[in-house]
């Protein structure tokens, strides 16, 4: 699991960071803001759980992320630079019959790439709910006044906790604060258009993206499952891996 990861071009040039491991059927999964592929996937053990189940598990680090470019130029940032990064990744690699999850902006994204055209056999939505697509300007301006007022935050500001996470990931304020500038609302009826199997599993504490019971409703075909833990919390669990595991297997 500790191998370094490989740098595909996307469409624009910039380095994606991938981090692949495990052999059989494709599994691309992206991580949450502020994140990377190792501290979603790999450090709880998800990605390993994957693997034994017979998944090569792909996890790019994403734009602004990780190993992958963070690029200070804002013309390397338009709308849905993610999505577009995501059918990039799907491209150089040459994936068919791949399945597609993510966590928080990794499922946003997803969500995204699936209405512009991605078709993945099945689809992974994990710390989201409905609001979290629908009504994603008040997160996303949330997370800007954060990186906006970075120095002066203190214990007990509604923010102190997303920017102690961002210290301790060493995140780019300025690549990340460009990125957040790409992203929209996305419109529930655009959500017909996802019409592969669908699993959303979200912490039994977690409503930080919403409503994950309003979500599968608005999916054509869509299950809910639930574990243990927060927003924070829950990508830590064991029951997350597995979940995705379980239900992948079909």
């Amino acid at each position: 699991m500790g191998n370094a990861p490989e740098l595909i071009s996307s469409f624009d040039g910039t380095p994606l960071a991938v981090h692949r491991v495990g052999t059989g059927r494709p599994l691309v999964l992206l991580h949450g803001l502020f994140s990377s592929a190792d501290m979603n996937w790999i450090k709880w053990g998800h990605a390993a759980t994957l693997a034994e189940s017979g998944f090569e598990v792909i996890m790019p680090d994403l734009r602004a992320h990780g190993a992958s470019g963070k690029p200070h130029d804002p013309a390397a940032y338009p709308d849905d630079v993610l999505a577009q990064d995501l059918a990039a990744l799907v491209a150089a690699l040459g994936l068919v019959g791949y399945d597609l999850g993510g966590f928080s902006l990794g499922s946003r994204t997803c969500v995204r790439a699936v209405i512009g055209g991605l078709a993945p056999r099945r689809l992974v939505l994990s710390g989201m709910g409905l609001e979290g697509l629908a009504g994603w300007t008040g997160r996303q301006a949330f997370f800007i006044d954060a990186i906006d007022r970075f120095d002066s935050i203190r214990q007990g500001d509604p923010a102190y906790f997303a920017v102690q996470f961002m210290k301790s990931m060493k995140v780019d304020r300025v690549a990340a604060r460009l990125l957040l500038g790409t992203m929209t609302d996305t419109d529930p009826a655009a959500l017909a258009a996802i019409t592969m199997p669908t699993l959303v599993v979200c912490g039994d504490e977690d409503r930080d993206n919403g409503s994950p019971e309003k979500l599968v409703a608005a999916l054509p075909q869509a299950v809910h499952a639930v574990i243990p833990g927060t927003h924070m919390s829950c990508v830590t669990r064991p029951e997350l891996g597995r979940t995705i595991r379980d239900w992948l297997a079909v």
